[in-house]
């Protein structure tokens, strides 16, 4: 259990209700980089396009909820090997796994605020993006609920 929720010098969560947010999947080694302020992403998904202000993290292990949510701050694009956030053991833990591609657009993340009700798994978890508000975070106890407020 992800225990930032009860720690005294975490971000309020105070973002505004109609801020707009961009849900995604985290293993945890994707959320220990979003930890470090970064969210890779290949440039072939949808997400780099879009506009929104906000990521939300489903965290696919240890807890299989979405626990935290973060200001985007910057969005950088970077080719494997070139200048830019990552190094190579960002690429080999993050993007490897998942996707052949050299290139990634970086979203710079501010401090992760912890949910004060995590949004837990009653289903089959979160693919791809889901688009929703930071009211529509608060609000679902469950990734169903979500996802019925939230553009899959």
């Amino acid at each position: 259990m992800d225990l930032d929720r009860f720690a005294a010098d975490t971000p309020d969560d105070d973002a505004p209700a109609d801020g707009d947010v961009c849900v995604v999947a985290t293993q945890p080694d994707t959320f220990e980089r979003c930890r470090e302020g970064l969210y890779p992403s290949p440039q072939s998904y949808r997400r780099t396009q879009r506009s929104f202000e906000w990521m939300a993290f489903y965290r696919t292990a240890p807890v299989s909820a979405v626990t935290h949510y973060a200001r985007v701050t910057d969005r950088i694009d970077q080719t494997r090997g070139g200048p830019g956030p990552m190094d190579e053991s960002d690429w080999v833990a993050t993007i490897d796994p998942f996707s052949d591609t050299r290139a990634v657009t970086v979203f710079e993340l501010g401090d992760l605020v912890p949910l004060d009700t995590p949004v837990s798994n009653d289903g089959t978890g979160v693919r791809g993006a889901w688009y929703c508000s930071i009211a529509d975070l608060r609000a679902a106890e469950t990734l169903s609920a979500l996802a019925e407020r939230a553009e899959t």
